[in-house]
């Protein structure tokens, strides 16, 4: 069931979402080679309680830390670890989500660690980008796939051949993690429910340097690209509204990355 949230509600979704950015930015500013999985989990769990909250993630169907640490071909569900270590031209996606009075935020980072090849740094624009674009058409009155239309024609507007993670997707968010609707990373527009008022979204672009084939490790968890090759996770958590998106995971709501869209913030 989708289900739709109040003005005061998605005020709290909010605050969840800042505490969210705080703990990615938190993770961001420290990773360096050297630098553990576990490390990060560590700073991600402390940012969340020092805010208020509690880790989305902690316990979720089993699931035994406070983020997501997923590291070169992982594209996404890496356990965190004291072993796994960064290295120099790695890059690690860190998905985080925390609950603050009963509702949800989600996002997700990709991170180069020191200096890496041009074509990684390629792979996590593009793959940012395509994340703002699906959040540009998370506007009232459209429909569900007009989102992940978006997503796709930004990453295949690119000559290198991207992949697509098709087997994972966003989904609606509010008092769990996981709500309807799930939210394809392609397809054509004009598709699937309405987006109405009140709907809360997280929208999660996965892409390749690869092939976007999928393999699920042994753990249960960890998702790595099959060919081995690299992969970006980038995620926001967005609510619409009658006056425009809110990206309740961005700290400036999401002005700055909806401008290049010409879409207005409703903060």
């Amino acid at each position: 069931m989708i289900q739709i949230k109040t003005p005061e509600e998605i005020a709290l979704m909010r605050s969840a979402g800042l505490i969210v950015a705080d703990a990615l930015a938190a993770m961001r500013a420290a990773v360096a080679p050297g630098v553990s999985t576990e490390d990060l989990d560590a700073i991600a769990a402390r940012v969340i309680r020092a805010g208020g909250a509690v880790p989305s993630f902690l316990g979720y169907r089993g699931f035994p830390k406070t983020v997501c640490a997923s590291i070169n071909e992982e594209i996404v569900h890496g356990i965190p670890n004291k072993r796994r270590v960064l290295a120099e031209g790695d890059v690690i996606s860190l998905d985080c989500g925390a609950i603050y009075h009963g509702y949800h935020g989600d996002s997700a980072i990709s991170v180069a660690v020191g200096e890496v090849a041009p074509e990684v740094l390629a792979l996590l624009a593009v793959t940012e980008a395509s994340l703002w674009a699906g959040l540009s058409r998370a506007l009232a009155g459209g429909r569900l796939t007009d989102i992940s239309s978006a997503v796709e024609a930004s990453v295949r507007s690119h000559s290198h051949p991207y992949g697509i993670v098709d087997h994972y997707g966003g989904h609606g968010i509010g008092t769990e993690m996981h709500q309807d609707p799930h939210v394809l990373n392609f397809g054509r527009p004009g598709r699937g429910p309405r987006l109405v008022p009140g709907l809360c979204l997280a929208i999660e672009p996965m892409v390749t340097l690869g092939d976007p084939a999928t393999v699920e490790l042994a753990d249960g968890w960890t998702v790595i690209t099959k060919d081995g090759s690299l992969a970006a996770h980038y995620e926001h958590t967005v609510a619409i509204t009658a006056d425009g998106p809110v990206v309740t995971t961005a700290h400036d709501g999401g002005r700055a990355g909806l401008a290049v869209h010409d879409v207005a913030v409703a903060i």
